[in-house]
């Protein structure tokens, strides 16, 4: 069975070696593992064509995500989905999806004009972001609506946040499956370079990890996790993440894609949901 990895370009520019444990083991399992880098590989848009059982979407950027929806067009099998991803992806619909499926995450709100965030500034600190950003880039803190001057947005929509005051540490929490795991860290724009320290996962924090997936239609995927007074808090959920520092996890990733590849694990998103006044969730008849 051929497998092909959609990479990503890393800093620093080494082999993750989790990736590098995980192709082995594939491999010593009869698989014929692929992988590239799209941003490094010309090709005509009109020829991408299926030549592999499973693609393995390993990268966040827009060009990757565009060549797997070019492939998933095709009848590709992804892992993680296409449609789980692109969701992912994108913050506005992810915040959606989560808080209707009961997911602590904070108030967030959408706009195209930073200055119309002015109002909520005023109440209480806000979290602005590119909602389509990832490893924490692009991310900035306004304690007062005189902070907006110094956001300088891209072009597109306005992701804030309402600010969740934690313990000065991120509670990054992997999952593979069912099987979940997490580590500590201090947030920083280059804390995705580096490992954290390994540290139990109750049965709460399980739950809620187990809940983002479903509300996704994700496998392999990560979630960031801030310990408020009120219990934790899903600030950030991306699939396919590095796994620093989970001890022993390669064989863990390499048994779960052999399952899928073999058709004993399927995901998929599930059916549209709407939260009500008082933030309970309602389906769709």
């Amino acid at each position: 069975m051929k497998l092909f990895f959609l990479l990503v370009r890393r800093v620093p520019p080494v082999p993750s070696p989790v990736l590098v444990d995980v192709f082995d083991l594939l491999r010593r399992r009869g698989f014929e593992v692929d992988g590239g880098i799209a941003e490094e590989i010309v090709v005509r848009a009109d020829r991408i064509h299926v030549a592999h059982d499973l693609y393995l979407l390993k990268s966040h950027t827009e060009l990757s995500l565009s060549v797997a929806g070019s492939l998933d067009a095709q009848g590709a099998i992804l892992l993680n989905p296409y449609a789980s991803c692109a969701a992912t992806q994108n913050k506005i619909v992810a915040s959606r999806l989560l808080r209707a499926a009961g997911v602590p995450v904070p108030r967030t709100w959408v706009t195209g004009e930073l200055e119309l965030l002015r109002e909520i500034a005023a109440d209480f600190p806000l979290i602005v972001k590119p909602y389509r950003g990832h490893r924490g880039a692009g991310i900035h803190v306004v304690r007062r609506p005189a902070d907006l001057a110094a956001v300088k947005p891209d072009d597109g929509p306005i992701l804030a946040q309402e600010y969740v005051e934690g313990g000065g540490e991120d509670v990054k929490v992997y999952v593979v499956g069912d099987d979940v795991f997490a580590v500590r860290k201090p947030f920083s724009e280059t804390s995705f370079t580096v490992p954290g320290r390994p540290c139990p996962v109750d049965f709460e924090l399980r739950a809620i990890a187990l809940r983002c997936g479903r509300a996704l239609g994700l496998g392999l995927y990560g979630l960031d996790v801030i310990e408020s007074a009120d219990g934790p808090v899903v600030v950030d959920l991306n699939y396919f993440p590095g796994y620093k520092g989970v001890p022993g996890i390669a064989p863990l990733i390499a048994d779960y894609i052999e399952r899928y590849a073999a058709g004993e694990e399927t995901l998929e998103l599930p059916p549209p949901t709407f939260v009500d006044e008082v933030g309970e969730p309602v389906g769709l008849e």
